[in-house]
């Protein structure tokens, strides 16, 4: 049986063992998500859920990151007509729905820093295993939006929500031995380590029982299905603020490599 096709216009694909895929974003801005690599991180888990030759898939970025995250013409898009801020939603709640209902294993392998999209396919996989000095940020409050995508979904069930509320509210930085240790991932190993550890998983998981395997990921995932409405509460409210003043100011901001300045409701 032919093994099913997958885009590889802004992500890679390859077959690095029997029986696992891997899918590497790659791509300028240390892997930023732009238009094409959203709508493709989004779709690429329906493909390895339909590939008879897929047990695993492995995710990692190329070269000195995982994702910077979304790229600054994916956010000009948002913040401009609404079709496109319409269809990059539905790309959002896509990508997150999809990682759950892929019914194959997944394993991220984190390096460097890992934003926004990427983030969200990283730690809704099964297995992540991250570089000790990997930098997980959640910036969407930094960048004036709610945090929408996967937070409200995983984060309070992954490290508890004392510290899901701390750094989605303050966007500080989690290295990889501070997100290991709040239980935000699920492994942290030496930044040489990462890729190799993360491959000997997947090939593990190859290995084992697949029934028995993706009937587990299934049943556990329901306690991301519980939590249906308080995302899609959480995707409206972001989405809704990039139509605000703050999200102007907040990427400003970024471009200009400045504090932002905003001034929204305060009372």
């Amino acid at each position: 049986m032919a093994a099913t096709s997958y885009a590889e216009t802004a992500l890679t694909i390859d077959h690095p063992a029997d029986g696992v895929v891997r899918i590497t974003l790659d791509g300028p801005g240390l892997n930023a998500v732009g238009p094409d690599a959203h709508r493709e991180l989004a779709e690429v888990w329906r493909s390895v859920d339909r590939d008879p030759d897929a047990r695993v898939a492995l995710l990692r970025g190329a070269g000195k990151a995982f994702s910077a995250g979304g790229s600054f013409e994916l956010i000009d898009q948002i913040m401009g007509e609404e079709a496109d801020r319409l269809r990059v939603l539905r790309e959002a709640r896509d990508l997150v729905h999809n990682v759950i209902e892929c019914s194959k294993p997944i394993v991220s392998a984190v390096h460097g820093p890992a934003v926004g999209a990427g983030l969200v396919a990283a730690l809704l996989a099964d297995v992540s295993v991250v570089a000790r000095t990997a930098r997980i940020i959640d910036g969407h409050t930094r960048l004036g939006v709610a945090a929408g995508d996967h937070a409200a979904i995983c984060w309070p069930l992954l490290c508890g929500m004392a510290k899901a509320k701390y750094y989605l509210l303050t966007c500080e930085t989690l290295t990889g031995e501070e997100a290991e240790r709040i239980g935000l991932v699920s492994l942290c190993v030496d930044d040489d380590e990462v890729q190799d550890r993360a491959l000997a998983i997947a090939e593990q998981l190859a290995g084992g029982a697949q029934q028995a395997l993706r009937w587990t990921k299934h049943t556990l995932n329901h306690w991301y299905r519980a939590q249906a409405a308080t995302f899609d509460a959480s995707l409206a409210y972001e989405f809704l603020g990039f139509t605000g003043a703050d999200a102007r100011e907040g990427l400003a901001s970024h471009t200009e490599k400045r504090a932002p300045h905003f001034e929204g409701p305060t009372g």
